[in-house]
């Protein structure tokens, strides 16, 4: 089944959610241009959550997606905190921060009941999952509310299991793809593969339509995805310069800039894996170290520094979330770029 059939959309294609660089602007503006506009909801409260629903819905009458982390909240470990932010005293002291304000929590939480009460009070149109899928009892409500679920697959294993639970779609993530992995069955990095290797092996052990998700960002990407049998494409790093998202100026420089040529899977921003730019931190901790903290405790570590050097200019501390292929990225309505990823003008 076509995605256009599924959800109700004109375009086979969803902006991928991406916390952090939008809000509801980049949603509508898809939406209304025919494709899926999706909107990430771990790092918004309910009230936040409520605010951005009623202005979607003030200027969309098109279907949305809602987009949630299902992780498992971990337990604070204070010495291996400790032991983390240690890592970062050198860059504390140059930057004149006092380690002992530096505010420990979340920044990400997961899947809950109060958000799964608002799917059901606004019934939006899609919800997705990342890292796999909610409880059963929370998972019931949002299929009480009449809503598509989709999840993110890296693996077979995990595309077979997501099927098992009865999601309406697949969103194959490929390597390339920016941001965070979906992966939840495995954390072994040795697992993952390109979108289209990972693409067709999909599609082949499952029943359920299968969207293709990493490295596509025009429509010769989008017409190579649909002929691998992908029912439709989500793209995200493509809309980064794009006006109505939120993208900060350093991020946007970095996107334009050489160094976008080189990006790596890192845990020192949030504790799991994840693409971005290889700045300054993840240059010389890693970009994958051992002693971050679990998801998502390792973000309060770098949050003072990035508020701080950002404000300096710089990106050195920052998750400059990318997918490896930038090509894609330009400073055009975001209405202009979906409708230009199917070949239509």
């Amino acid at each position: 089944m076509r995605i256009e059939d599924l959800f109700g959309i004109e375009l086979p294609i969803i902006q991928a959610p991406m916390a952090g660089v939008q809000n509801s602007a980049l949603a509508i503006a898809v939406s209304n241009a025919g494709g899926l506009g999706s909107l990430p909801c771990a790092m918004l409260s309910p009230e936040a959550l409520r605010a951005e629903l009623d202005s979607v819905l003030a200027q969309s009458h098109r279907p949305f997606n809602l987009n949630f982390f299902c992780h498992q909240q971990p337990e604070p470990d204070l010495g291996r905190a400790a032991t983390w932010q240690a890592l970062f005293a050198p860059y504390y002291a140059q930057w004149g921060i006092d380690s002992t304000k530096v505010a420990p929590g979340p920044a990400r939480m997961p899947f809950n009941r109060e958000m799964a009460a608002l799917v059901c009070e606004y019934r939006p149109a899609v919800v997705s999952f990342h890292f796999g899928l909610p409880a059963p009892e929370l998972l019931g409500m949002v299929r009480s509310a009449g809503v598509k679920i989709l999840s993110s697959a890296t693996t077979v294993s995990e595309a077979l299991w997501l099927q098992a639970q009865g999601v309406d779609a697949i969103i194959a993530q490929g390597l390339e793809a920016g941001g965070h992995r979906g992966m939840f069955l495995t954390q072994d990095i040795n697992t993952q593969t390109g979108t289209f290797a990972l693409l067709p092996q999909i599609v082949q052990a499952v029943q359920v339509p299968v969207i293709a998700a990493g490295g596509i960002a025009d429509a010769v990407g989008v017409r190579a995805a649909l002929g691998l049998g992908a029912a439709g494409v989500q793209v995200g790093t493509a809309y980064l310069l794009c006006p109505e998202a939120t993208t900060s100026m350093v991020h946007r420089a970095a996107l334009q800039g050489e160094m976008a040529q080189v990006t790596a899977l890192t845990n020192l921003f949030s504790g799991r894996p994840a693409r971005g730019i290889v700045n300054r931190l993840m240059r010389e901790l890693g970009p994958m170290n051992s002693l971050a903290p679990e998801f998502p405790l390792a973000t309060a570590a770098s949050a003072p520094l990035r508020a701080k050097v950002e404000g300096a200019g710089l990106g050195d501390f920052s998750p400059l979330w990318a997918g490896q292929n930038v090509s894609g990225c330009k400073e055009i309505p975001a209405a202009v770029l979906t409708r230009q990823l199917v070949g239509v003008l």
